[in-house]
């Protein structure tokens, strides 16, 4: 891409390039140039120094922030060494001072994509080893699934934020980490953290590090989770359960990736992305208050949804093989086989705690197994009688009180006495003085609630 607001310099250029066999865009603006870098991959950039607006400086460094294999180089009319010392330190490619010979820039171009196609090949390269050699495949081939992994392999390469839903057990981080693994950054860091077993300031603490001196016992300044990941992925795990004021740093770190340390006054710059996760549905969570509007937007810009243990149990056979197979090699032994009759109580089984549970299973299997088969025997025994474990029961958020059950209990049987206070009393197994108590009482407790009180 050529960028100059001089149409004739550019025209020129680009005739050049194209007639060496080069696909060329221009803009006229640095502005315009990075609208078409969101749209569009290129190798190189050559820009003009000084233009309208944002200059050829600003559009290198924003490029450069964007951890993009596109090289650049600078050309300019007003060279200083200052210019050019800012220039190359900011990871421009070359310097190019007006006026210049075609066969320099011929050559300069030519070198600049051969280094941005080894760059491109490295990352290549490194994707499909760590790839190769991640102890975190996914395995499955039912359609539902294979939607998932279709989707995870168009967003992985991109920049946005993705937020995992679905239920304990289903394996979010795992498709987590291979979004990571698929993606540009793949090379960098992949750190992880389960904001719902965290304080607030554990979390901040987790998240951004501290400077020393920050509070007692911080005896020297600590690296957070989000500078540990730099140029690689942060995974946000269960990030409903985050309080709203860590939401609100977490939502002004997406809109400037820009953070502060705990106890500290400089801003940190971080070049990381979010992949986050919740086990709640999360467009209930923004309506319950559990989630920020604002920060869901941020997080969600991709969604994905992993479904269930018992929307695809089409994949249970060859999930219990991948058990079996490793849990056999951390055990010395040879890799057994799942009677037909033990498969059949599996797939009978609806499975809450989903692949997880699956998972504890088949270990549990295989330490309790002795020979080459595994029987209906060594199944836990809900599996093996075909009772389901039900989850425990969500607790309605409109429940009676003790006092107004009570209350209900009084008034019913008062009604059946006719307002007779004193055989209510009696049927009731209390004194009159008491019956009268508890009357007040729950006139004073009506008064209170109808005032808000």
């Amino acid at each position: 891409m050529i960028v100059d607001d001089e149409e004739i310099a550019r025209q020129n250029l680009m005739h050049v390039l194209k007639r060496e066999g080069y696909a060329v865009d221009d803009a006229a603006t640095a502005e315009q140039a990075l609208e078409l870098l969101t749209n569009a991959e290129y190798q190189l950039v050559l820009t003009d120094l000084r233009m309208p607006g944002m200059d050829g400086l600003s559009l290198l460094r924003r490029i450069k922030e964007q951890n993009l294999a596109t090289e650049v180089i600078v050309i300019t009319a007003h060279a200083s060494t200052e210019s050019a010392v800012e220039a190359m330190r900011a990871g421009a490619f070359f310097y190019v001072e007006k006026p210049f010979r075609l066969a320099d820039v011929r050559k300069i171009v030519q070198e600049a994509f051969e280094k941005s196609s080894l760059k491109i090949e490295n990352t290549a390269l490194k994707v499909a080893l760590s790839k190769a050699a991640s102890t975190h495949r996914i395995v499955a081939n039912s359609l539902v699934m294979d939607d998932v992994l279709s989707m995870v392999a168009r967003v992985a390469p991109s920049e946005c934020s993705v937020l995992i839903h679905g239920e304990t057990g289903t394996g979010k981080e795992l498709v987590a980490r291979h979004v990571h693994e698929l993606s540009m950054r793949a090379a960098k860091p992949f750190m992880a953290v389960n904001c719902g077993v965290l304080s607030d300031e554990l979390l901040a603490n987790e998240l951004f590090g501290h400077e020393r001196g920050a509070f007692t016992g911080a005896a020297a300044t600590k690296m957070g989770l989000i500078e540990a990941a730099e140029g690689g992925t942060l995974f946000l795990d269960e990030v409903t359960e985050m309080s709203p004021l860590i939401q609100v740093k977490l939502l002004r770190f997406l809109q400037e990736r820009e953070y502060m340390r705990v106890g500290g006054t400089q801003l940190q710059k971080a070049n990381i992305r979010i992949v986050a996760a919740t086990n709640r549905d999360p467009e209930l969570a923004v309506a319950e208050g559990r989630l920020r509007q604002d920060l869901y937007f941020r997080l969600n810009v991709v969604g994905i949804r992993i479904p269930s243990l018992r929307e695809h149990k089409e994949d249970l056979p060859i999930l219990t093989s991948h058990f079996m197979a490793r849990f056999a090699s951390r055990m010395g032994k040879a890799p057994p086989r799942l009677s037909p009759e033990a498969l059949d109580c599996l797939l009978d089984y609806d499975f809450p705690g989903n692949i997880r549970e699956l998972e504890n299973v088949m270990e549990r299997a295989m330490a309790l197994s002795a020979g080459p088969l595994i029987d209906v025997a060594v199944l836990p025994e809900p599996i093996r009688t075909g009772r389901r474990l039900s989850l425990p029961k969500a607790i309605p958020e409109q429940m009676p009180t003790l006092v107004q059950l009570e209350k209900e209990h009084v008034l019913e049987v008062l009604a059946c006495c006719e307002g007779n206070r004193a055989q209510a009393a009696k049927v009731l197994g209390i004194d009159r003085v008491s019956l009268w108590r508890k009357l007040r009482s729950y006139d004073e407790l009506e008064v209170r609630e109808r005032s808000g009180l």
